[in-house]
């Protein structure tokens, strides 16, 4: 016998609960940190923040899986399940705005950082050459300085081609949640249907054996009826052709 848990005392719930706080500690982390001012802040905030992410999408992960367990076992009924399925896609969403607000603050500062660097000529070979080897090559860093603002440019360009593609990612996994739910309503409809089909047969079958038992209610009456009439001819015959014996021998 299945064990059914009852409200609150199921602990999806529980890691449900858990889950939604998580994103809502990450947005505020997202939305109300200071800019750093070392680099060694900047790293920690985001080191943090990106293992909260990490921690999301695991629990999400877990949330899914005991929803399939937990069906396979029939602890819950298939609307129970389809409808922890929904709010798990609602934390899917809130997974990629938090992660698509992660990549632009990520964006906004590397893109802060990189205009810094190229800013000027005294860091546009990233301090790799003295202030003397400066005023002796003018032309050597005026050469140098176009091609380190490509090299910034490329690497924003290659950051914001990944981010793209995670975004096309959790859409096409949308995509595919959306037409889950498709194919689940498809085949609803289509169970309905059937079972429609199934009464309407009952229902003619219902209507002919009531016709049939009408009829043989009738019948039965008919014989009833006969029986009885046919009886006292018979006797009335037999009395008739005794009484002319009875007369006409001597």
């Amino acid at each position: 016998m299945a064990l059914i848990y009852i409200d609150d005392s199921d602990p999806w719930f529980m890691q449900y609960d858990s889950c939604k706080r998580l994103s809502t500690e990450i947005m505020e982390k997202l939305t109300t940190y200071k800019r750093p001012e070392t680099l060694q802040e900047y790293t920690r905030i985001f080191s943090d923040i990106r293992t909260c992410l990490k921690t999301y999408n695991s629990n999400i992960q877990q949330l899914k899986n005991n929803v399939d367990d937990t069906l396979k076992f029939k602890a819950i009924t298939a609307e129970e399940a389809e409808r922890r399925r929904r709010e798990i896609e609602k934390l899917e969403s809130t997974n990629v705005r938090l992660q698509q607000l992660y990549d632009a603050r990520i964006n906004k500062i590397t893109f802060s950082r990189a205009n810094l660097l190229t800013s000027g000529p005294a860091f546009a070979d990233g301090g790799t050459t003295s202030w003397a080897a400066d005023d002796d090559d003018d032309d050597d860093d005026d050469d140098d300085k176009p091609i380190d603002v490509q090299m910034s440019v490329a690497d924003l360009m290659t950051q914001q081609n990944i981010i793209v593609q995670e975004q096309n990612k959790n859409l096409e996994e949308l995509c595919k949640v959306i037409a889950r739910q498709k194919e689940i309503g498809q085949t609803i409809y289509n169970e309905v249907d059937h079972q429609n089909e199934i009464i309407d047969n009952l229902s003619n079958h219902m209507d002919r054996t009531d016709e049939s038992l009408i009829n043989k209610t009738r019948q039965i009456q008919t014989i009833s009826f006969k029986s009885p009439v046919c009886g006292y001819w018979i006797v009335i015959i037999l009395l008739f052709i005794c009484i002319i014996t009875v007369v006409f021998l001597p």
